[in-house]
């Protein structure tokens, strides 16, 4: 109960706070033409590149894992049985 009474007051709170609370000019689309905006669209850009370069290194690294796993599979089906003592 106490959960709900916290989760309705910080939505109160958010309704009536001030306009320029609710995003900045880059997210709400106001003054573009400014340096600080200017400023936060290339640290978005920057940050977008540094985590599509992460997480395509994660996908490279699987694949490769995943290939090399196949390769030693298919290794092991066709290496002649050894003979038994």
């Amino acid at each position: 109960m106490k959960l709900i009474v916290k989760i309705l007051l910080l939505m109160i709170a958010a309704l009536l706070a001030p306009a320029p609370a609710f995003a900045c000019a880059t997210c709400y689309g106001g003054n573009v033409q400014t340096p600080m905006t200017e400023g936060m669209n290339w640290g978005i850009f920057t940050l977008m590149g540094v985590i599509v370069t992460v997480l395509g290194t994660f996908l490279t690294f699987f694949i490769y894992i995943l290939r090399k796993s196949a390769a030693l599979a298919a290794a092991a089906e066709k290496a002649p049985e050894s003979p038994k003592v």
